[in-house]
């Protein structure tokens, strides 16, 4: 009897045990999921002008409802004054059809006048992108590491300097390939760029330019070894000049140092150091916004508005739905499919110029007196934050519309995140760009004695004297954003 109560006991602890494990239970998350259709609209805010013609291309050719009207009102007054011109250009025809003129005569003569031929011949110049791409070409890597590779050359300045943050640089290559790239895989690829020649390619700053050449020397020289501690450990000191730390630390004395500083001063601080021109292409940058003056108003207007010349085919998808009624309804599913991609990016491209212009009607107008006179002191303080309290967008909506885009003005083409700065109060309590005091920076630099060049304690007494009262590690900072070295190596250096 007791046996029998026992087994009933663990029979029905069993069942309670077994009960609780099914047992249902409701709880309350907040979620944040982000649709496909809101991604690709996001990706299409950041193509600039060049690029949405290739997106447009490539829908044109994937979908047949999708249509684009290339005549404009240019195009049409052209047919107009050529109509009567076509007769004319025939009615020649038997007088110069069968004349003695060779006709490699006739054809050198649409290329080249006989007047101005060129004296010597054109110098193909590598550019040293391509190097880089072609030495990639030749390591054993994964399909992931050739892109990201790729594309952080890609992103390289003409000094061969990466000067774009990583998180912002996996943001936008996640977009462009529509996968999720991580901060931690970029490093790995950006090891890769960093082992290609010329040595320090890839690096985020000049003590990294520095650091990555020293790596290439044989470690065990006393200079190699001593240069490398200056660099990777007490950088700070040497930019502060505290030259009696540094001997403390790397236990050498006053000789010694002047050494090994007169050894870094051998080293590049870029690892290109070639003049831009003899290998740069010639790029020609076309502008997504036009910012013209007119008295005391700025205008603001696309520069190629897409717009209204991209529709849906509604007559071609009413024969091709009048056809497909009678047959498998896999073929009607699929121009509906169609339909409703054409209509969503039809409405994407009018969604994304109506934002365009939105935001940059709150910048022109924000920036007003910076767009009339064209001088980068008159810049104010603004953040994307800012933008979007006032225009109730989200930030990433006007991340993705200032990225990558120019705007043409009477005083030349501006990049659109050259315009986004934090603002610091002056002397009068006035806040103002901190783009300001980097030019102020960057005047003084440029103007010093170049043996004798400012220390950052002197250019706090040039900043005080124009109004600017900045503390010294605020002008390392912003001396290092525009990526001059400290005036010891400056100097050095002249």
């Amino acid at each position: 009897m007791l046996d029998l109560h026992k087994s009933y006991r663990e029979n029905y602890s069993n069942t309670i045990k077994l009960f609780s494990m099914i047992s249902q239970q409701q709880t309350q998350k907040q979620l944040l999921k982000i649709l496909p259709q809101q991604i690709q609209l996001l990706n299409l805010y950041f193509l600039n002008a060049q690029e949405l013609e290739q997106r447009i291309i490539a829908e044109l050719d994937e979908n047949p409802i999708l249509e684009v009207n290339e005549k404009t009102d240019d195009d049409e007054n052209a047919d107009k004054n050529t109509e009567g011109e076509s007769v004319q250009d025939f009615q020649d025809w038997d007088e110069y059809g069968y004349d003695d003129i060779p006709d490699y005569k006739q054809e050198y003569q649409n290329y080249l006048s006989t007047e101005d031929v060129p004296e010597k011949p054109l110098v193909n110049v590598d550019h040293f992108k391509e190097d880089l791409k072609q030495q990639l070409r030749l390591l054993h890597l994964s399909d992931e590491e050739y892109i990201t590779a790729e594309y952080l050359i890609d992103m390289l300045n003409t000094h061969g300097m990466l000067d774009k943050p990583m998180d912002e640089i996996a943001d936008d290559l996640s977009f462009q390939v529509q996968s999720l790239i991580d901060v931690e895989t970029l490093e790995k690829s950006l090891e890769i760029v960093q082992s290609l020649e010329p040595v320090g390619v890839g690096a985020r700053s000049i003590r990294e330019c520095l650091y990555l050449q020293l790596k290439q020397m044989n470690t065990k020289r006393p200079d190699v070894k001593c240069a490398m501690k200056l660099v990777g450990q007490f950088y700070e000191d040497l930019m502060h000049r505290q030259f009696e730390k540094l001997m403390h630390h790397l236990g050498v004395d006053e000789e010694e140092l002047r050494v090994v500083l007169n050894f870094m001063g051998t080293l590049k601080f870029y690892p290109v150091t070639e003049p831009a021109d003899a290998f740069e292409p010639k790029n020609t940058i076309i502008p997504d916004f036009i910012i013209s003056k007119n008295g005391e108003d700025i205008h603001v207007a696309l520069y190629s508005s897409r717009s209204n010349a991209v529709f849906v085919n509604q007559t071609l998808y009413d024969q091709l739905a009048e056809q497909c009624s009678k047959g498998d309804k896999s073929a009607s599913q699929y121009i509906k499919s169609k339909l409703q991609s054409a209509q969503w990016f039809v409405s994407a491209v009018r969604q994304r110029e109506e934002t365009m212009m939105r935001i940059m009607q709150y910048i022109t107008h924000h920036q007003k007196e910076y767009f009339e006179e064209g001088d980068i002191r008159l810049l104010k303080p603004m953040v994307l934050r800012h933008i979007a309290e006032q225009t109730g967008l989200d930030i990433s909506t006007i991340s993705r519309i200032t990225s990558n885009k120019y705007a043409e003005t009477h005083f030349g083409l501006v990049y659109l995140k050259n315009l986004f700065s934090e603002g610091i109060a002056d002397k009068n309590g006035e806040v103002i760009s901190n783009k300001v005091i980097q030019s102020v920076i960057e005047e003084a630099i440029t103007c010093e004695d170049k043996k004798h060049p400012y220390t950052d304690q002197q250019l706090v007494h040039i900043l005080s004297s124009k109004g600017y009262n900045i503390a010294r590690r605020t002008v390392a900072k912003y001396r290092e954003q525009l990526r001059i070295p400290i005036a010891q190596i400056r100097a050095v250096r002249a």
